[in-house]
């Protein structure tokens, strides 16, 4: 199997774990050196803009971001390629009034020979969904 497959393969089974609130089981699909930028650049879920660096980092990303969200989670497409897996995803936050407000995205996931996850790339408006949310919230 490629990297581009295993990309693919490991973009999967961290929907699973993410959905599943399972931290262990995500965080064991991720390389030590691995890098989640989420959303990439600067945003207050990273206001340096590197992304979280290293499995500790990724795990307070989890706890902070993964674990509280009342999310749903789908893949609509994804395109392996090279060591690259770019998914199209739809994350759709489920509110506390009960509104649901749906979020397109790009993800990038890259793997090693090993198949683990050295980088995970989201492309998504920070901003943006903020501000539809605190309108969806109003």
């Amino acid at each position: 199997m490629g990297n581009c497959l295993k990309a693919q393969e490991a973009s999967y089974r961290s929907r699973e774990n993410a959905l599943g609130k399972n931290k262990e089981g995500w965080l064991a699909l991720f390389a030590d050196d691995a890098v989640v930028q989420d959303p990439v650049g600067i945003s207050a879920l990273d206001p340096v803009g590197n992304g979280h660096q290293g499995k500790e980092a990724i795990g307070v990303f989890f706890d902070n971001v993964v674990f509280p969200a009342d999310m749903d989670f789908e893949i609509e497409k994804s395109i392996p390629s090279g060591d690259e897996c770019a998914n199209l995803v739809t994350i759709t936050h489920n509110l506390p009034n009960g509104k649901k407000l749906p979020m397109d995205m790009i993800v990038v996931y890259t793997a090693n020979d090993e198949g683990l996850i050295t980088g995970l790339k989201a492309y998504w408006e920070f901003d943006k969904l903020t501000e539809r949310m605190m309108e969806a919230l109003a």
